[in-house]
């Protein structure tokens, strides 16, 4: 080989050799993708809204009887009245109000129509009938005019019949009578109303709560145990007034 054809061989090899010792160049490094972000949690109960809660039921329909006797008759009671203490029973039961709640009253009527009148005021609480107050005709010291101005809802009252002509005993004075409502439900007797504070009521034709009117829920339900309605009386109706016997 020629001189200079050594020289070129001298140079290849001595380019290849710088080559592999040449330091191996650092690998570059991709940027590390972002960071994903979380998924959305599945649905569960713990992730729904609440139901709205459950309104309170209101109280059940109850009533308790009692035997009545001299000192729980007051004034609605004396000597001469057509029936005795022992004929008696005062109701302890539950009734709607007109505030929409269930409250407690008592009344007081004879003993053999206690299954009929708790039929009834079952009934009327079921319907969500108001009443405006329940308490014994006693409580007021035995004043018919003054219980009902009150629009109290009562029964037994030894007293005579709210009418022209001779006394007669009043089916009160018997236990077998109630008032409903007495101011949404007046007597129109004599050309007067009773109370004088149920006027706004003499209109029959303007229904409102705790009115008694023909097929009605109150007039419905003493039907059902077969008393009669004094709002049927021609010339002198009286729209609170329930009895056993009609009169």
């Amino acid at each position: 080989m020629c001189p200079a054809g050594r020289a070129v061989v001298f140079l290849v090899v001595v380019a290849l050799a710088g080559i592999g010792c040449s330091p191996a160049r650092p690998r570059q490094s991709l940027p590390a993708p972002p960071p994903s972000a979380p998924a959305p949690p599945s649905p569960s109960a713990s992730h729904l809204p609440s139901p709205p809660a459950s309104p309170t039921p209101p109280a059940a329909f109850s009533a308790t009887v009692s035997q009545e006797d001299a000192s729980d008759l007051g004034a609605t009671w004396h000597a001469g009245c057509p029936v005795a203490p022992d004929q008696l029973s005062g109701i302890t039961l539950t009734y709607w109000g007109f505030d929409n709640q269930p409250h407690e009253g008592r009344i007081v009527v004879a003993t053999s129509v206690v299954p009929a009148v708790e039929t009834v005021f079952r009934t009327l609480y079921g319907e969500r009938f108001p009443i405006r107050s329940m308490r014994p005709v006693s409580d007021y010291g035995g004043s018919d005019p003054a219980s009902t101005a009150a629009d109290n809802t009562a029964g037994f009252n030894c007293r005579d019949a709210v009418a022209a002509g001779p006394p007669t005993w009043s089916e009160h004075a018997y236990g077998l009578a109630i008032d409903v409502n007495t101011v949404e439900n007046p007597y129109l007797e004599g050309g007067q109303v009773q109370p004088p504070n149920a006027t706004a009521y003499v209109n029959r034709s303007d229904v409102r709560p705790g009115m008694a009117v023909p097929g009605g829920e109150l007039v419905r339900a003493f039907a059902s145990i077969g008393w009669g309605w004094g709002g049927n009386w021609a010339g002198t109706p009286d729209y609170q007034h329930f009895s056993s016997t009609g009169h």
